[in-house]
């Protein structure tokens, strides 16, 4: 029996081995920038030298200094993985292909969610060998996050974090026809605060050409901070650090501390005069930008990239449900909920409520919650994109509904993850305490969504009408797909 040996690739830093495995090649562990140690911690990356000989990318690598994440009784290890996994050098792309790639292929660059404080490329969902085998590279990716990441420090440049992710685009740019991949065709995807992410370099004209598509599931384009926000942050982290908040004073702090000092910082109250809280309380941390990532694109930046955009049914229910929540909220949640995320509160449950008639407390808070997070920033996103012909706008609302926590998890907060993926067979996923809970997904879910999102990367389109501000046309995903028009017409118009 012939063994082949495991491949090598020779990038613009170095040379790196691979896995093959079932038909496709894995390269794990590849830096595209710099360690981020010290005050390089609160710099932007830089590039990684060189290496001589063959780099063994085989194994996963480190991770961004992180807290371990629980939400209540659903265990999410699948989605935030086990946590920090140390090491400084954690500037690292996996990247997925063909065993046998020829060349051009569209290459996908993905960005994990996490509330911009956890997450890494070493979580279960996003093992990339479907892409391969269905002819894309698939590149998976690291980023700075809390403190490190997107804490606005004066003297040092903001949002690092996005920064990272554009210096990764730069590596794919340079180095992946060499796996097989189309420099030209590239599509940026993310989910939640990674398809904030998205929309937020969707947004930066420094990122224009090095993408050609992008998708945002379960983002924001109305996510960020101000300025005035962000310094509240920083003062509060300061605080909690006994320093002072420059950049001089962060550097010198030990990533340990900064893990805790981040963890410490839940709850922070940040609304303004003038200004809500878009996170609604639920992370210190987000982009800060003056001008929403949904403002600069109605501006026309990014008019000449394609967007598919999206958000699930049931949202909020991920907040609400594995901590005790849902089941009793009461009239007076859905009050606080309101109030929370709109300058108008009982305006607001007046639409949702005649919109929801027949809706319980609990669910009518999940929608208000779920909407303030990730709705109505995506239907900005989608409008601003949409008023641009140059290029393709496509929504999506995915509706399939877990039976965990008997039905009330239902179509939540990154529960199409594992269909674009296509590995809903994920033993992690199935169980009492797992996302999926004790029941299955239609046979045949995964292998659409995950079809329509590559005919996206490779085409431009998913297989559905475009969106555009007439009709507003959303491809609600679910055991049976339906094209509806403008399908949250009431509570968009509430906002």
């Amino acid at each position: 029996m012939n063994h082949r040996p495991d491949p090598v690739v020779t990038t613009a830093q170095g040379a790196v081995r691979g896995l093959r495995q079932d038909g496709s090649t894995a390269f794990l562990n590849i830096p595209y920038a710099a360690a981020p140690t010290g005050a390089d911690r609160f710099r932007p990356p830089r590039p990684h030298a060189a290496w001589q000989g063959v780099r063994d990318a085989t194994a996963p690598g480190p991770n961004a200094p992180q807290a371990e994440r629980r939400l209540g009784s659903i265990d999410m290890t699948p989605y935030f993985g086990t946590g920090w996994s140390r090491g400084e050098d954690y500037l690292t792309v996996n990247v997925w292909t063909p065993e046998t790639p020829g060349g051009d292929l569209p290459v996908m660059v993905f960005v994990h969610g996490g509330g911009f404080v956890a997450g890494s490329t070493r979580s279960p969902l996003y093992e990339g060998s479907a892409f391969a085998r269905d002819g894309v590279v698939l590149v998976t990716l690291n980023y700075r996050l809390g403190i490190a990441g997107f804490l606005d420090i004066p003297g040092a440049p903001a949002n690092r974090g996005l920064l990272d992710v554009v210096a990764a685009l730069r590596w794919v740019r340079e180095n992946i026809a060499a796996f097989g991949g189309d420099a030209g065709n590239v599509t940026l995807f993310g989910q939640s605060a990674g398809a904030t992410i998205v929309g937020g370099i969707l947004a930066t004209p420094d990122a224009s050409g090095l993408f050609q598509r992008a998708i945002v599931q379960s983002g924001s384009g109305l996510g960020a901070f101000t300025t005035e926000q962000g310094a509240r942050v920083t003062r509060a982290a300061a605080d909690a650090l006994g320093i002072e908040p420059r950049l001089d004073t962060f550097a010198e702090i030990p990533d340990e501390r900064l893990v805790d000092a981040a963890s410490a910082l839940a709850g922070l109250d940040l609304r303004t005069g003038t200004h809500r809280d878009p996170l609604i309380g639920l992370s210190p941390f987000s982009l800060v930008m003056d001008t929403q990532p949904a403002d600069a694109v109605a501006a026309g930046t990014g008019a000449d990239v394609d967007l598919l955009i999206g958000t699930n049914s049931e949202e909020g229910n991920l907040y609400l449900a594995p901590v005790g929540r849902y089941a009793t909220s009461t009239d007076a949640d859905v009050d606080a909920a309101a109030s929370a995320s709109h300058p108008h509160p009982a305006e607001l449950v007046e639409a949702y409520r005649a919109a929801r008639p027949e809706a319980s407390p609990g669910a009518l808070r999940s929608a208000i919650m779920g909407d303030a997070l990730f709705g109505a920033g995506s239907w900005a996103l989608a409008s601003a994109h949409a008023a641009h012909p140059a290029s393709a706008t496509y929504a999506y609302e995915f509706a399939w509904r877990s039976e965990a926590l008997d039905g009330q998890l239902g179509a939540t907060h990154t529960m199409e993850l594992p269909f674009v993926f296509d590995l809903a067979g994920l033993p992690q996923l199935h169980g009492p305490d797992a996302l999926f809970g004790p029941g299955k997904p239609p046979a045949d879910l995964a292998d659409r969504v995950h079809a329509a999102w590559i005919r996206f990367a490779r085409t431009g389109a998913p297989g559905w009408a475009a969106y555009d501000n007439e009709r507003r046309t959303t491809m609600r995903i679910d055991a049976e797909w339906a094209e509806t028009d403008d399908p949250h017409s009431r509570e968009r118009r509430a906002w």
